[in-house]
C-alpha cells in the first residue's frame, strides 16, 4: 500500500498509530492492528468530515461516530485525545488515561463504554451491534428533523458514521439493520467497512466469500470503493460522495492492511488481538520515522492540527446552532420548550394525565390489550415516544392509533416503526433512538426475546431507558406449543443486572408499570404481558395498584393477626393466588397474598418495607409463576414451595394446559397447607 498524503498529515496519522501501539503494548492486552490500519479514517472524520465540536461532545446536532469494531477502542481513545475532546473544560482522554488503557478504574476500558468518556456515542463490543444501533441514531435524526425543523431553521441535519469490519459484516444483526436502513432510504447514514481480509483464525476466505458490494447494492445502498485507506484524496472523495447522497445510506468499502507499518506482522492475523511485542513496535516506529525508544510521544504541532481545524470549525458550528435555537424558541416557545425537555431527558409535566383507571371486571382483558391502551395514552403525553414491533403489532398491541402518530417510512418519519421480522436489529435500533434523546420501544412475542437479549444487556450496560414490550408470556399461548411458550425467559431477563422486569397482574398494574418504566431515566424496562384475559381486580377489596411501583405489595391482607402462609404471584397467577386464598380462608387459614410485578424494584426498597411485606417470621410461603423456579429462592427460603414449570410446555388449549401442569387454585391451596405443616 502506498501513502498519498502530505508530510504533516502523515505525522498526525502515524502519531495515532504509535499511540495505539503504545497503549496496547503497555497494557500487555488489546487489539493494535486495526487501529494502526484505520488511523487515516479516524483522522479525516474528526479533523475534516464530521460536524463536531470537541468542546461540546453532547451538542444535539453533532455528527455521530460509532466504533462498531469496539475491540479497536484504542483508536477511538487516541483520536479523542488528539482532537482535544473535552466536557466543561475537562479533557475526555488524557495521556495518563491512554497509559492506563485496560486497567482497573481507567476511563479507557477494553471496549468503548458509553457514559465513561465524553465523545463515546455508545458501548460497543458485540460485533455488528454498533452498526444496527447507528441505524436507530440515523432514524432519530430524521424524526427530529421532521418534527422540529422549520423553513429557515434546520435544527437537525446531522449524519451518522459507523466504522466496521469483517466480523460486523458476518453477524446477522448487521444484515437486519442494513436491510431496514436501505428500505427506509436513510441518506444521513454512512458505514465505513474495513476490508482487510483478516479474522482471528486467518484470512476471511476461510468462511466469508460473498460480494459485500452486491449485497449492499441489493439492500438499496450507495456503495463506494476506496482501494487504499492511505490514499487520503480518495478517502475524501468517498466521504464527499456519501455526503452528497441524501436518498440512500452509503457504504464506503476501504481496503487496508492490518498493523500497517509493522515489519513482520503487517497483514497477519497475529496482529489482531495481542500486543505486537517490543521489537515489532520499534520496527513500526522506525518505518514511521519516529524515535524507536520513545513511547506515547506527541509533538505539539500534532495537537495544533486539530486545534486549527476541528476545534475552530466545531466551535463555529455549535455557536451558530445555539443562535438558531434561540431564534427558534422565540418564534415558537411551545416547540422550543418541548425540545428543551427532550434534550434534558425530562418527561413533559402531566405526561400521564391521559392514562385512565380501569374499572373492576371479573372477565377483564389480556394484559397485552390493556398495554396497548396505556401505551397510546402515554404516547399522547410523550411526543418523542417512538417505536414498533417485529411484524407483530396487531398481536403485541403496540400500534399508536391516535391522529398524527403516522408511520416511519421512506420519506417520512412517523412514530410507528415497522421493523419487520428483525428482532435483534429492532432492539439495537430502539437503543439508537434512545441514545439520540427519544424514548425508543420495541415489541415481539416473549419467547423471541432470545433473539434480542444481547441488546437488552447492552441497554443495561449503557443505563438506557429503552422499553421492551413482550407479549404471549407463558404456556397460556396454548395451541402454538412449546416453541412459542416461554418458560426460562423471565429468569433469563431478571438475571441481567440493571433491567427492570415487570409482569403485571391486571390492567391497573399495567398502567402503573408503564408509569414506573417511563419515569425511569437510567435503566431499561421489560413489560411481560399475557395473551389470555386477566380479571381487572376490584381495588375496593384489594390494595391499590400504586403498590406496583414498589415492586411487591400486600394485595390482600390476612383478616386478623399474622398470616399462616403467604402466597406470592406475578402476572396471571395473582388471580390464582386470590382464588386459592379464598379457599384456604374458608378452612380457617390466615392468608396473605402478595403481588410481585417487579422484583428489581422490590429489592431497592428499604429493609423495613420488605419486612412489612414478607415478614421473616412467616416462613410458610408459596410462590407461583408460569416459569422456572430460578431466582425465587431468596423469597421462599428453605421451607417455601414453588408452583411453576419444570420443563417445556405442550400444544393444547390454554385451559387444558393449566390443568395439565397443575396451575389450579386447588393445587396451590394444597401446597400452602403442606408448607404450613412443616
Amino acid at each position: 500500500m502506498s501513502l498519498v498524503m502530505t508530510p504533516q498529515e502523515k505525522k498526525v496519522i502515524d502519531t495515532i498509530r504509535a499511540l495505539s501501539m503504545d497503549g496496547v503494548q503497555k497494557a500487555k492486552s488489546g487489539h493494535p492492528g486495526t487501529a494502526m490500519a484505520l488511523a487515516p479514517i479516524a483522522y479525516l472524520l474528526y479533523n475534516e468530515v464530521m460536524n463536531y465540536d470537541p468542546a461540546r461532545p453532547d451538542w444535539l446536532n453533532r455528527d455521530r461516530f460509532v466504533l462498531s469494531i469496539g475491540h479497536a477502542s484504542i483508536l477511538l481513545y487516541s483520536i479523542l485525545h488528539l482532537a482535544g475532546v473535552s466536557e466543561k473544560g475537562v479533557p475526555a482522554v488524557t495521556m495518563d488515561d491512554l497509559k492506563s488503557f485496560r486497567q482497573l478504574g481507567s476511563r479507557c476500558a477494553g471496549h468503548p463504554e458509553y457514559g465513561l468518556v465524553p465523545g463515546i456515542e455508545m458501548t460497543t463490543g458485540p460485533l455488528g451491534a454498533g452498526l444496527a444501533t447507528s441505524v436507530g441514531m440515523a432514524m432519530a435524526g430524521r424524526w427530529l428533523g421532521q418534527r422540529y425543523n422549520r423553513p429557515g431553521s434546520d435544527l437537525f441535519s446531522y449524519r451518522v458514521y459507523a466504522l466496521c469490519g469483517d466480523g460486523c459484516m458476518m453477524e446477522g444483526i448487521s444484515s437486519e439493520a442494513a436491510s431496514l436502513a436501505g428500505h427506509l432510504k436513510l441518506g444521513n447514514l454512512c458505514w465505513i467497512y474495513d476490508d482487510n481480509k483478516i479474522t482471528i483464525e486467518g484470512a476471511t476466505d476461510l468462511a466469508f466469500s460473498e460480494s459485500v458490494d452486491d449485497r449492499f447494492r441489493a439492500y438499496g445502498w450507495n456503495v463506494i470503493r476506496v482501494d487504499d485507506v492511505n490514499d487520503l484524496p480518495a478517502l475524501r472523495e468517498a466521504f464527499a460522495a456519501a455526503g452528497a447522497e441524501t436518498s440512500r445510506p452509503s457504504l464506503i468499502i476501504a481496503k487496508s492492511r492490518i498493523a500497517f507499518g509493522a515489519p513482520t506482522k503487517e497483514g497477519q492475523e497475529s496482529a489482531h488481538g495481542a500486543p505486537l511485542g517490543e521489537d515489532e513496535v520499534r520496527g513500526a516506529k522506525k518505518f514511521y520515522g519516529f524515535p524507536e525508544e520513545e513511547s506515547f510521544r506527541v509533538e505539539p504541532d500534532v495537537y495544533g492540527v486539530f486545534a486549527q481545524a476541528a476545534a475552530q470549525k466545531g466551535a463555529r458550528l455549535s455557536a451558530s446552532w445555539e443562535k438558531l435555537c434561540a431564534d427558534y424558541r422565540a418564534a415558537d416557545p411551545e416547540a422550543g420548550a418541548e425540545l428543551d425537555g427532550l434534550a434534558a431527558g425530562k418527561l413533559p409535566v402531566g405526561w400521564d394525565s391521559a392514562i385512565e383507571t380501569f374499572p373492576a371486571d371479573p372477565k377483564g382483558m389480556a394484559s397485552r390489550a390493556s398495554s396497548g391502551k396505556v401505551l397510546n395514552w402515554a404516547a399522547l403525553g410523550i411526543p418523542w415516544l417512538v417505536g414498533g414491533s417485529a411484524d407483530l403489532a396487531p398481536s403485541n398491541n403496540t400500534l399508536l392509533k391516535f391522529d398524527g402518530a403516522g408511520a416511519f417510512a421512506p420519506g417520512t418519519a412517523g412514530r410507528n416503526i415497522h421493523f419487520g421480522v428483525r428482532e435483534n436489529g429492532m432492539a439495537a435500533i430502539a437503543n439508537g433512538l434512545t441514545l439520540s434523546g427519544l424514548r425508543g420501544y420495541c415489541a415481539t412475542f416473549f419467547v423471541f426475546s432470545d433473539y434480542l437479549r444481547p441488546m437488552v444487556r447492552l441497554a443495561a450496560l449503557m443505563n438506557l431507558p429503552t422499553l421492551f414490550i413482550f407479549t404471549h408470556d407463558s404456556i397460556g399461548v396454548g395451541e402454538d406449543g412449546p416453541t412459542h411458550q416461554p418458560v426460562e425467559h423471565l429468569a433469563a431477563l431478571r438475571a441481567i443486572p440493571g433491567v427492570q422486569v415487570f409482569r403485571p397482574a391486571d390492567a391497573n398494574e399495567v398502567a402503573e408499570s408503564y408509569r414506573a418504566a417511563l419515569e425511569t431515566a437510567d435503566a431499561p424496562s421489560v413489560l411481560v404481558l399475557t395473551r389470555q384475559n386477566l380479571p381487572t381486580l376490584d381495588r375496593t377489596q384489594c390494595a391499590p395498584a400504586s403498590g406496583t411501583r414498589r415492586g411487591a405489595y400486600i394485595l390482600l391482607k390476612e383478616k386478623a393477626g399474622s398470616p399462616d402462609v403467604i402466597l406470592i404471584g406475578t402476572g396471571s397467577e395473582v388471580a390464582l393466588c386470590l382464588e386459592a386464598a379464598r379457599k384456604l380462608e374458608s378452612e380457617g387459614i390466615a392468608v396473605r397474598v402478595v403481588s410481585m410485578p417487579c422484583q428489581e424494584l422490590f429489592e431497592r426498597e428499604s429493609d423495613e418495607y420488605k419486612e412489612s411485606v414478607l415478614p421473616a417470621a412467616v416462613r410458610a410461603r408459596v410462590a407461583v409463576e408460569l416459569g422456572v423456579r430460578q431466582g425465587w429462592d431468596r423469597y421462599l427460603g428453605f421451607e417455601g414451595k414453588f408452583l411453576g414449570m419444570e420443563g417445556f410446555g405442550a400444544s393444547a388449549p390454554a385451559g387444558v394446559l393449566m390443568n395439565h401442569f397443575g396451575f389450579t387454585a386447588g393445587r396451590l391451596a394444597d401446597l400452602a397447607k403442606e408448607v404450613i405443616q412443616k
